[in-house]
């Protein structure tokens, strides 16, 4: 590779080079039946262990989902809880399969009492077989169906009742508790009626409920685990007699000399002691072009060597070095999290006291009226029975699961749902500048020539000389030829001159291109013309190549991160949506500022260190502003996870990936906008399923109590089974009409809706 070094130099985030391959893999053989067996055990435990924890959490953290960076030690239970430990985006998954099973098993058991239900019969206007015994049919099937797919919210349930604030766990146990309870009492002392029917379909679709609801939450492995891989495993340690051994990074001490050969990982912070070479920082610290390193520079553990050979004196390692601040960060960011409680468990809070007070004014009512017997306990268990509807349990996971498919379609990979909820409210999005609103690689954004060289010959000669080169330069400089269809002429004798640029023959002639160094070797003075042109690129930050035809220097061009031409339109649309946009970036300040003033951004953030650009997040987020990043890169991810809303570029590093709340697949800024009316419309729906689902139960309780008695209207349960089934048929449709939402963007000046928004499946 041939170096182009320049004066001005360009940090910024570029993408990680470096193949991450998977560790700890193992087999399918690895474990026995046995294993396996503990295994699902272990995984349900956990999951009870999930549920217990969101509720135990309860209301008090609703009030905290706008500071939750400020609070240590909070963990979100659906966010943070997935990203330590081992294996928990299997264990999510299992957690998945454990639902998904446990409702076709139960489905599969409920279909007897469904076809043996006195009440269905009768309303349906079918019939079945009767046999001696088949009168024992329905509570049999139904205690199995009770035991193996209620039994677990019971068991959930316990922490809410402990923390004394009920939700959606002990609002569906008290239904199916007190079905239960009251339909076996039937067995053996008759009354009117049963609900074993109730009971089954209510436990079946609360475990549908819950599937859904896995399904769309799972999410990928570790981001912490990310950034350890980009450490090498083994290091080669220089002995005292000059041998080289191979060591695991581990047992590297501080003041050991290492070498890094070409390609390598750099498997420590230190000091170079000898050799010369270019390393790729860009994971670590943002640069948009590797950086020369020489004698006494600081070498970053992590990074990637280039085509020279390093000596590395060992400054840190362990704990101490720079990888290891970022995966703090990023953990501490994790721990950050407030834990947000569904819509759906807080109607479920304040729906379980409204039962139970509809329930004992029935009983004090009833009571009063016909004196205590029979009817008035069937009228209590009917309240209690109704007080809990199937569509409750599947309000929000129907939503979610639309939003999900309908964010992947439209190039947005949901992995935190209360991120995507969140995402309605945000005040500020600040993007990392390089590879997020600029293309992340250079590009001649500019060139002059003296007179009587034009521009397309200049470009044209310099290609040439660039042919046989990858590096980013030259490759800006053969792509801008490309745009404009210029024929670059043949080259020969091609040469990379160290540190200055490259030289070779093109039409006899011995062309040279090259920064301010290689002037400096060829002893050429730059004419007036020129150097007002390279000194306005100097004050806008930008990178000057000069281009030299035997001797005379004929041309000079101007290289900078381009910026990508969707963020002039995101910048606008976000305004215009009332959003504050910010940047961020490690550049320099006068970098910083020509970006942003060339895309109207007021917010910059400029020459950020990686430990320091969570804190900025922070900053806005302690002014009460509900804050989105949106970024790329390594050194994005702590600020991505501290984010209220983490939104990952695709095309960025694995560990941005990871610790990221949205993915944007499509590697498009504008996606930012729609995942804005997305959240917003998602939360509509679930809102509108809130009150469908809750708002049953503002009908069905008061006649389930008998509030129109005396008038010869009262609530039966078959009737009272109706209201809740047709309550589920609504809140489904309803949940249906998301796919319809219009993701087009806004109309704004110099915004181009897109074309090829896509519904969910």
């Amino acid at each position: 590779m041939d170096d182009h070094k320049d004066t001005n130099e360009n940090p910024a985030g570029g993408e990680n080079h470096q193949d991450k391959g998977s560790h700890h893999q193992h087999g399918p053989g690895e474990h026995d039946e046995a294993v396996n067996e503990s295994d699902e055990q272990r995984v349900e435990q956990e999951l009870l262990e999930d549920k217990a924890q969101t509720a135990e959490e309860g209301e008090a953290a609703l009030h905290e989902q706008h500071e939750h960076a400020g609070h240590e030690g909070e963990v979100d239970t659906h966010g943070a809880h997935e990203g330590h430990g081992e294996d928990h985006g299997g264990m999510h998954e299992g957690h998945e399969q454990m639902f998904r099973w446990r409702f076709f098993v139960s489905t599969l058991l409920s279909i007897p009492v469904l076809l043996y239900s006195e009440m269905l019969q009768e309303w349906l206007g079918f019939s079945v077989p009767a046999f001696p015994g088949s009168e024992w049919i329905n509570p049999v099937f139904a205690v199995v169906v009770f035991a193996y797919g209620g039994v677990p919210f019971l068991q959930m349930s316990v922490p809410e009742l402990k923390d004394r604030s009920p939700g959606m766990m002990t609002l569906i146990s008290m239904a199916i508790t007190v079905a239960f309870v009251y339909s076996l009492a039937s067995v053996f002392f008759p009354t009117q009626s049963a609900f074993f029917w109730e009971l089954v379909t209510l436990i079946d679709i609360m475990l549908l409920g819950h599937w859904i609801e896995m399904r769309s939450v799972r999410r990928a492995s570790s981001a912490v685990d990310e950034l350890a891989k980009l450490m090498p495993d083994t290091a080669e340690r220089i002995t005292d007699d000059g041998e080289t051994e191979e060591v695991p990074v581990s047992e590297l001490s501080e003041g050991d000399l290492v070498l890094v050969r070409p390609g390598a990982s750099v498997p420590a912070d230190g000091i170079v002691e000898e050799g010369d070479s270019d390393v790729e920082e860009s994971m670590i610290t943002g640069e948009s072009k590797p950086v020369s390193k020489e004698p006494g520079d600081e070498v970053i553990g992590g990074t990637i060597n280039g085509d020279g050979s390093l000596r590395v004196r060992v400054g840190a390692t362990g704990e101490e070095t720079t990888i290891a601040g970022i995966m703090r960060l990023v953990e501490e960011a994790q721990q950050s999290k407030s834990q947000t409680q569904v819509l759906a468990d807080r109607a479920a809070g304040w729906l379980f006291y409204v039962a139970l007070a509809a329930a004992v004014v029935t009983a004090i009512a009833w009571t009063i009226a016909v004196s205590f017997n029979a009817t008035v306990i069937e009228r209590v268990v009917t309240v209690l029975v109704i007080a809990c509807p199937h569509a409750l349990g599947l309000a929000i996971p129907l939503v979610v699961a639309i939003n999900t498919s309908l964010a992947a379609r439209n190039g947005m990979l949901v992995r935190d749902r209360i991120a995507m909820e969140e995402a309605r409210n945000l005040d500020a999005i600040i993007f990392d500048k390089t590879g997020t609103l600029t293309e992340g690689e250079h590009g001649v954004v500019d060139m002059a020539t003296i007179d009587g060289v034009a521009e397309d010959e200049a470009l044209a000669l310099a290609a040439a000389v660039e042919s046989d080169s990858e590096h980013m330069i030259a490759r800006a400089i053969r792509e801008a030829a490309e745009e404009r269809n210029l024929t670059a002429p043949d080259a020969t004798d091609f040469e990379a001159i160290k540190g200055r640029g490259v030289r070779a023959n093109v039409d006899g002639n011995e062309v040279y291109v090259g920064g301010p160094n290689l002037l400096t070797q060829l002893d050429r003075e730059v004419p007036d013309h020129l150097q007002r042109f390279a000194d306005e690129a100097g004050q806008n930050a930008q990178t000057v190549v000069y281009l030299v035809r035997e001797g005379e220097l004929i041309a000079a061009f101007a290289m900078a991160d381009v910026i990508r031409e969707e963020s002039f339109r995101v910048v606008d649309a976000l305004h215009d949506l009332g959003i504050e946009v910010a940047m961020l970036t490690g550049d320099s300040q006068d970098v910083a500022n020509a970006v942003a003033d060339e895309l109207g951004i007021n917010t910059v953030f400029a020459e950020v260190l990686p430990g320091d650009k969570d804190k900025k997040v922070q900053e806005l987020q302690d002014q009460g502003k509900l804050v989105g990043m949106v970024g790329d890169g390594v050194n994005d991810a702590p600020a991505l996870t501290r984010a209220d809303v983490g939104i990952a570029i695709g095309s960025g590093t694995d560990v941005a990936v990871q610790s990221a709340d949205v993915i944007l697949v499509q590697n498009n800024p504008m996606d930012v906008v729609r995942l804005v009316k997305l959240s917003k419309a998602s939360y509509r729906k679930m809102q509108e399923n809130i009150v469908w689902a809750a708002g049953y139960n503002v009908f069905a309780l008061p006649l389930a109590a008998g509030v129109l008695a005396p008038i010869g209207i009262l609530l039966s349960p078959a009737v009272g089974a109706l209201l809740m089934s047709l309550s589920t048929v609504i809140v489904a449709i309803n949940a249906q009409l998301l796919r319809r939402v219009d993701l087009s963007l806004p109309d704004l000046p110099g915004v181009t809706p897109p074309t090829d928004v896509q519904t969910a499946d």
